[in-house]
């Protein structure tokens, strides 16, 4: 694995849709310093942003991103395919996985690399300025190049990085992202807002819920149910349960009493607080991104051992590594870190390295 941009490189990415979101990740983008251009013949693209023809966007851009509505993608994929060169990237933003996977798969196939990505924010989100954000990346065995440089641009903009298959994806998102719209949709349907002097607490999360559907256009909402060949099932299973518990309460007298506390009481979770949960995916991000680190220093210290032996020395250096360890351990004390802990670490390191350079640690 390496790192694909360079401290400074940026790729250039183009935009097609420039729709809500579109608008939201070309801010982003643009904030980090990342070359963005975008292409809808729909939506006013500011002047500085504007390609003048879909043409001209794709020939000047690194990488194309699909931000269209789902079931628009295969005719965008198909008009964009004759304008591609085999090193540009194409990816897409969906809500749902599976759909759209197969269709960069039939229509880009294996001469134009492609992924597939789920941003799991949006507008909304970053207006509230959420974090971290999120993105859900599905792997992408003919292309797994092109899913390391989707996953480094990402990360760029400092986004979270879940990997997940695409069925196992729009799996999650219909128990979850459908289900979600769907009871608001219900609510909404039923007169339910938040409009009103006063709620309990637990409904406030509910009337948080109703406002970021009706933010989000009304494309998307079909879009996640329709779409996602998983979320009529879930949808069923819900209104099963819905049905069973209103049966229950309409008439409690007809529920065996084996099962009466269960039919009408909201289980316990054992699952860790979402706190917890958060801080494990930080910490897994962070440790990824020092992986990473160490390939790159690796690399170096390769450099280092080929750079000695034209030079005819000797791959140990105690002098260097002891003037080493002792700046590695002020660094430590300057950032407030124990600097026992943090030789030990660079201890493993520069073993590491001396391994590569070919000499025992």
């Amino acid at each position: 694995m390496r790192l694909h941009f360079e401290p400074g490189q940026a790729p250039s990415v183009g935009l097609i849709g420039y729709g809500r979101f579109g608008r939201a990740f070309a801010s982003l983008l643009a904030g980090e310093g990342i070359p963005v251009r975008a292409f809808d013949p729909g939506s006013d693209v500011p002047a500085d942003l504007q390609a003048p023809s879909l043409a001209s966007l794709v020939a000047g851009a690194d990488m194309i991103g699909v931000a269209v509505p789902v079931p628009a993608m295969p005719a965008i994929l198909r008009q964009i395919r004759p304008l591609l060169r085999p090193g540009q990237l194409v990816f897409d933003v969906g809500s749902v996985k599976v759909h759209p996977v197969e269709a960069m798969r039939e229509i880009l196939g294996e001469s134009i690399p492609w992924a597939a990505s789920h941003p799991l924010f949006g507008p909304v989100s970053l207006s509230l300025a959420e974090r971290p954000l999120r993105v859900v990346l599905c792997p992408n065995p003919a292309h797994p190049e092109a899913v390391e440089r989707l996953r480094d641009l990402y990360e760029r903009i400092g986004c979270l990085i879940i990997v997940q298959e695409p069925e196992a994806h729009d799996r999650v998102m219909a128990g979850t992202h459908a289900l979600t719209f769907f009871i608001a949709k219900g609510l909404l349907d039923t007169g339910v807002n938040g409009d009103v002097p006063f709620t309990p607490p637990s409904f406030q999360a509910i009337a948080r819920t109703i406002a970021s559907v009706r933010e989000d256009a009304g494309h998307l909402f079909k879009a996640i149910q329709l779409e996602n060949p998983y979320a009529a099932g879930e949808r069923e299973k819900l209104l099963a349960s819905l049905s069973a518990i209103h049966a229950a309460l309409e008439h409690p007298e007809s529920v065996p009493a084996s099962r009466g506390s269960a039919a009408l009481s909201i289980p316990a979770t054992n699952a860790p607080p979402a706190e917890l949960r958060e801080t494990r995916d930080l910490i897994d991000a962070v440790d990824r991104k020092i992986v990473k680190l160490i390939v790159q220093r690796s690399e170096l210290a390769r450099r280092a051992g080929h750079a000695k032996a034209q030079a005819g020395q000797k791959v140990h250096d105690p002098a260097r590594e002891a003037a080493l360890f002792e700046e590695r351990r002020r660094w430590a004390a300057e950032a407030g870190i124990e600097e026992e802990t943090v030789e030990t670490v660079f201890r493993s390191l520069v073993a590491l390295s001396r391994r590569i350079q070919g000499e025992p640690g």
